[in-house]
C-alpha cells in the first residue's frame, strides 16, 4: 500500500513539474475586426464654376420698321462669362460681341451687336442648358441712323469636351428702338455655335 502511494505521488509530482515547465496555458486572443474604410466622394469631374473665354460663329437676321427692310449675313465674335455651379443649378453672367456686316436695305449696315446680362441654367453633368437676357446694343455705319440701345433674350447649351474646353450653341432675339432716325425699330435674331476655355 505504501508502495502504491509512493508511485501515485511520484506520478502526480512528475505531471505537475511538466505542467509548470510548460508555463501557463495562453488565453486565446479575440481577432481584431477591421472596419471597412469608406472612400471619400470624388470631386465632380465637370464643374461649370469659374471664368470662361471663347469665340463664336453664326448667322444673323435683322428686320426694321419705318422703313420695312431686312438683311441677313454671317456674324462672329468673342465672349466671356463667369458662372457659379450650385450642383443642379448654375447662375452666371457675361458679355458677348458679334462683329457683323449685314446690309439692311435702304436703312444702314449693321456693324456689330453687343450683349451683356445674366444667365440661369440647369446642370446635367457635363452639359448645361440655360436661358439668358439683358442689355443689348446695335452698332451701324450710318451717322443719320446711329446706334441703338435695346434688350435681348436667348436660350443656349454648353457641353464639356475636355475638363477645360466646352462647346455650345445659342439663339438670341434682340429688339432695338432707340435709333437717331425717327421711329426706326429693329429686331435681330442670331443663331450660333461657340468654343470656350474654362479656367
Amino acid at each position: 500500500m505504501k508502495r502504491v502511494f509512493l508511485i501515485t505521488t511520484a506520478a502526480a509530482a512528475t505531471a505537475a513539474s511538466v505542467a509548470f515547465a510548460a508555463g501557463p496555458t495562453p488565453t486565446p486572443q479575440e481577432p481584431v475586426v477591421q472596419q471597412p474604410v469608406t472612400p471619400a466622394a470624388p470631386a465632380p469631374l465637370y464643374d461649370f464654376s469659374g471664368f470662361s473665354f471663347g469665340g463664336q460663329l453664326g448667322y444673323g437676321d435683322i428686320d426694321t420698321d419705318s422703313p420695312d427692310s431686312d438683311g441677313e449675313g454671317g456674324v462672329y465674335g468673342l465672349r466671356a462669362n463667369y458662372d457659379y455651379d450650385f450642383g443642379n443649378f448654375i447662375l452666371g453672367g457675361g458679355v458677348q460681341y458679334d462683329f457683323a456686316d449685314i446690309d439692311v436695305d435702304g436703312v444702314a449696315t449693321t456693324d456689330g451687336l453687343l450683349r451683356v446680362g445674366p444667365r440661369f441654367g440647369y446642370d446635367f453633368g457635363r452639359t448645361m442648358v440655360f436661358g439668358q437676357g439683358g442689355y443689348a446694343k446695335a452698332y451701324t455705319d450710318s451717322d443719320s441712323v446711329g446706334d441703338s440701345d435695346g434688350y435681348y433674350v436667348g436660350l443656349g447649351t454648353e457641353t464639356f469636351l475636355t475638363e477645360n474646353v466646352t462647346a455650345g450653341a445659342e439663339v438670341n432675339y434682340h429688339e432695338f428702338s432707340d435709333f437717331d432716325a425717327g421711329d426706326l425699330e429693329a429686331e435681330a435674331t442670331t443663331v450660333g455655335v461657340n468654343l470656350n476655355y474654362r479656367f
